[in-house]
């Protein structure tokens, strides 16, 4: 079993988890690749301090990307789509 804080790495901040956030009550997280839903569920309210309702993954495949005649790709990664249970929010600002 891991460490709480090591399995949420950090919060997601884009246009769409801005949208998700204010209508639906959803977070976005890059977690740890090794981290299922019942841990990250354990972690957010945990360490953030609310009820969550549901966890959503999604694994993320690195780009391919090209610097001249170099090609490397860029880091797989995992995120967790949380949806918080109504009235409880996270104040993104202080969190991140």
């Amino acid at each position: 079993m891991m460490e709480l804080h090591q399995i949420i790495k950090k919060m997601l901040v884009t246009e769409k988890s801005t949208l998700e956030r204010d209508e639906k009550n959803k977070y976005y997280f890059e977690v740890d690749k090794n981290a299922n839903k019942i841990e990250i569920r354990k972690a957010v309210e945990k360490l953030l301090k609310v009820a969550v309702d549901d966890v959503h993954i999604i694994n993320i495949k690195g780009k391919k990307k090209r610097v001249g005649r170099n090609i490397g790709k860029r880091r797989d990664w995992k995120k967790a789509v949380v949806t918080l249970s109504q009235g409880n929010t996270i104040d993104v600002y202080q969190s991140v």
